[in-house]
């Protein structure tokens, strides 16, 4: 499995018959500062994945910080350690944005 899935391969993976889990892992203070997200995802807190990590079972999952970068990563390597098949979005919520991909409202939960 590759580590990453560009906005584009994600948003076609949500239309097909077996979308993976969305989590948004975007630490707490950077999502109060942008509370909008992508649909349907899920926000967990990536300082606690020790304690949520292990009870996702085997479902593909895709999680997304802002950027892309060490949270997205620290995250995907806890969560594999749980062999939770995983994948983060490359460039994070700002490349899903900037992508023109639909976004939760702002103020709304995701």
């Amino acid at each position: 499995m590759d580590d990453t899935v560009t906005p584009d391969e994600l948003e076609a993976l949500l239309k097909g018959a077996n979308p993976p889990r969305v989590l948004d892992v975007r630490r707490a203070t950077d999502r109060e500062d942008d509370p909008s997200g992508i649909p349907g995802a899920e926000w967990r807190d990536p300082e606690k994945v020790a304690a949520w990590g292990k009870d996702l079972g085997a479902d593909e999952v895709v999680v997304y910080c802002v950027r892309g970068g060490s949270v997205s990563r620290s995250v995907q390597e806890k969560l594999r350690e749980n062999n939770v098949p995983v994948r983060f979005i490359e460039g994070g919520f700002e490349a899903w944005k900037r992508s023109g991909k639909p976004v939760t409202e702002p103020g709304r939960a995701c």
